[in-house]
């Protein structure tokens, strides 16, 4: 499962700016523009970033956890 995340992970961010670039592409031709791909771009890369990012945070989170949890001492978790 932890091989699925960090797959998910690395797939994020060129995907999110791939995504962006496509959208500004067609956008660009639509409304007869240059800069809306340049935008979509960055656009999609700083939202797969914060992605990446909270995604990271999350398991950080889960881990000190079940690290917290498991360790035995009294007041922890169980």
């Amino acid at each position: 499962m932890e091989a699925e995340k960090l797959l998910q992970l690395a797939l994020m961010l060129p995907c999110a700016a791939l995504i962006g670039w496509f959208l500004g592409a067609w956008a660009d031709k639509h409304f007869h523009t240059n800069w809306i791909a340049i935008f979509g771009v960055v656009f999609g890369a700083i939202s797969g970033l914060v992605y990446v990012i909270q995604m990271a945070l999350k398991t950080e989170r889960t881990t000190r956890n079940v690290d917290d949890s498991s360790d035995g001492t009294p007041g922890s978790k169980s």
